[in-house]
């Protein structure tokens, strides 16, 4: 991964919305972030952080109230938004009502700021078309109208008209909220193999917490009452800060596993021996019975889990 100068850098930026003739709103901030070509970075917080405002802001499409966002060496609120465009791809969460517009036509809008009005695309922007919906397997879909393509085959079409874009880097913005888990794991894959093949860094907004655990290089967690803090994944489990993040009650996030686990309110123990695949899913609906589960220690029960061959 190539991180010898960032793409996009923050100077204490503090993120809001400003109130007539009241002080203004301040989501998060002040905050200095980071973002390196090659990169995959989520970022995670409960409803309400401010993840939306963030990713809006960085964008360049709601001003910051204080601090700045540089883009290489220039400060966003000073470039022309088409050059800004040139630098920055954005994917929004709401779903895109295009009408009758094919999936390859959606796409070739990517081209809008290299096109001019008349939008007449060059051999070079057809190229860059073609290769963005060859590499998130979107050729199948290109004379299709976009409104008959499912949610996730849609989703893939915006990231290809992203990618069309030819920015530096692209934030996505719950690019998963609409789609159902096997959608969600492959969109996370082929956002990971991206930001590795094309050097470009990708910042999305999710709530998918345990393929952003999976797949993230780096994480920016945002709480409403606790300063933006970014890393490793691995780090931020380790220090706690994860798991302080989404704290609630009810439940509790298990290092061991990586998961979030609801809190078992029975005061009955049971030891569980054995090894594979069938251990971890006795002890799952043990443990959905009211049972806390443990592998040493004396028990007044335990339950033993044996492989048995299919001769047997």
């Amino acid at each position: 991964m190539k991180t010898t100068s960032a793409i996009l850098t923050t100077d204490a930026l503090t993120i809001g919305y400003p109130m007539a003739g009241k002080p203004a709103l301040v989501v998060a901030g002040p905050a200095d972030l980071k973002l390196f070509r090659g990169e995959l970075i989520c970022l995670l917080g409960p409803n309400g952080s401010g993840k939306s405002t963030l990713v809006r802001t960085l964008s360049g499409i709601q001003p910051a109230l204080s601090g700045n966002i540089n883009i290489g060496k220039k400060i966003i609120s000073s470039i022309h938004p088409l050059e800004t465009a040139k630098q920055v791809s954005i994917v929004l969460t709401d779903k895109v009502e295009v009408g009758n517009l094919s999936a390859y036509s959606l796409v070739a809008l990517g081209r809008y700021p290299y096109t001019g009005w008349f939008g007449r695309l060059s051999k070079l922007d057809e190229e860059k078309v073609r290769w963005a919906m060859e590499v998130t397997d979107t050729v199948i879909y290109a004379k299709r109208f976009v409104n008959t393509l499912s949610d996730g085959e849609r989703q893939k079409v915006m990231l290809a008209r992203a990618l069309a874009q030819d920015t530096s880097l692209i934030i996505l913005d719950e690019p998963t909220a609409h789609l159902d888990l096997p959608n969600r794991v492959e969109l996370f894959g082929l956002l990971r193999r991206l930001a590795r093949q094309t050097q470009k860094a990708i910042l999305l907004s999710t709530h998918e917490l345990d393929l952003a655990l999976q797949a993230a290089d780096k994480l920016w967690l945002m709480h409403p009452s606790r300063p933006l803090q970014t890393g490793v994944p691995e780090d931020l489990v380790l220090n706690g800060a994860f798991e302080a993040t989404f704290q609630k009650e009810g439940f509790y996030f298990d290092r061991t596993t990586g998961t979030f686990k609801m809190r078992n309110l029975g005061n009955k123990t049971i030891r569980l021996v054995g090894e594979g695949t069938a251990v971890f899913w006795t002890q799952r609906a043990l443990e959905r019975e009211g049972f806390t589960v443990t592998q040493e220690g004396e028990t007044s029960a335990c339950v033993e889990v044996r492989q048995v061959s299919s001769r047997d």
